[in-house]
């Protein structure tokens, strides 16, 4: 059965803490499983929540800061150690190819897991496969940062009545599926007739960044964002000047994009008081907001 949800290894930002580690988030998209950030204790994160390096197929960095890199290399190493065979893409700011060629061969080890390294020039498609697309959009941060955005395509909702009403059953609806209309009892049946339009579901990862026009452009319509709320507003100027945003500002994207669920993170070491943030996000989103911790893990929406 296919599972969409997100486990939340770590939800500090530049230090970690007694209550939070650093970065690291895992997408799980039906067969695909798509590690976000990987920063320092990722690997052991992943131990806890039940998280195998087999699961990844793709990694995905928005930046080379530590707190989202530095757990790179146990990941690329573990790949080996545990001998995942299926291939893991990775993707990165092509800026940073210096430091990612670092963090792959931190250590001496043996190399038998497939990481095929797809860095990033510019934004825009960055892959396509049977889990959709995936997208970035450049972030203002004082280094080079990308955000993720990850589209199914918009598919069809098979409606039982109208299959009964045609005749359509059993692995006639699989055919009718793929052929987009079939013969049945001398008649042609197209899919339009036995189904709905079912709108594809989007996912969102946006980290350090000020606002800027990539934030609202990958937030757009995401049934689940993941967003920095590194700051809480009396200290918005602060999270501008080094290129952060507030939770009351991560909240005002959501409503505008038309989020469904938000998830904050990456919260500065200095509040110890989460709920704070799901207050400040509370007074401009009206969806359902999720103020991460660490081992948190996030079902999907349902489809709309």
């Amino acid at each position: 059965m296919a599972v969409r949800e997100l486990v939340v290894l770590g939800t500090g930002s530049q230090v970690p803490s007694r209550e939070r580690s650093q970065n690291g988030y895992f997408l799980r998209w039906d067969s695909e499983g798509f590690l976000f950030d990987p920063g320092e204790g990722t690997q052991r994160q992943m131990l806890y929540a039940g998280v195998p390096a087999g699961a990844i197929t793709r990694l995905c960095v928005t930046h080379f800061h530590g707190d989202h890199c530095l757990g790179v290399p146990g990941i690329v190493q573990r790949l080996s150690l545990d001998g995942v065979e299926h291939p893991v893409h990775a993707h990165y700011p092509a800026s940073g190819q210096e430091y990612f060629t670092r963090l792959r061969y931190a250590a001496s080890f043996f190399e038998r897991a497939e990481l095929r390294e797809e860095p990033i020039d510019e934004e825009g498609l960055l892959s396509v496969g049977s889990f959709g697309q995936l997208w970035v959009r450049r972030l203002e941060h004082p280094i080079e940062s990308f955000g993720y955005q990850l589209v199914e395509p918009d598919g069809r909702r098979m409606l039982p009545d109208q299959l009964a009403r045609y005749g359509v059953a059993g692995p006639a609806v699989g055919r009718l599926q793929r052929a987009g209309s079939i013969e049945v009892d001398g008649r042609t049946v197209t899919v339009e007739q036995v189904s709905e339009p079912r709108p594809g579901q989007r996912f969102a990862f946006v980290m350090d960044t000020r606002l800027c026009e990539g934030v609202f452009r990958l937030a757009d319509g995401a049934d689940l964002l993941v967003i920095e709320s590194t700051y809480l507003s009396s200290e918005r100027e602060l999270a501008t000047s080094f290129g952060h945003l507030t939770a009351r500002q991560a909240a005002r994207v959501a409503q505008e994009c038309g989020v469904r669920k938000l998830v904050l993170t990456h919260f500065s070491q200095r509040y110890t008081e989460p709920e704070r943030f799901h207050e400040e996000a509370a007074t401009e989103f009206t969806g359902e907001i999720v103020v991460a911790a660490d081992l948190t893990r996030v079902p999907f929406p349902s489809r709309r």
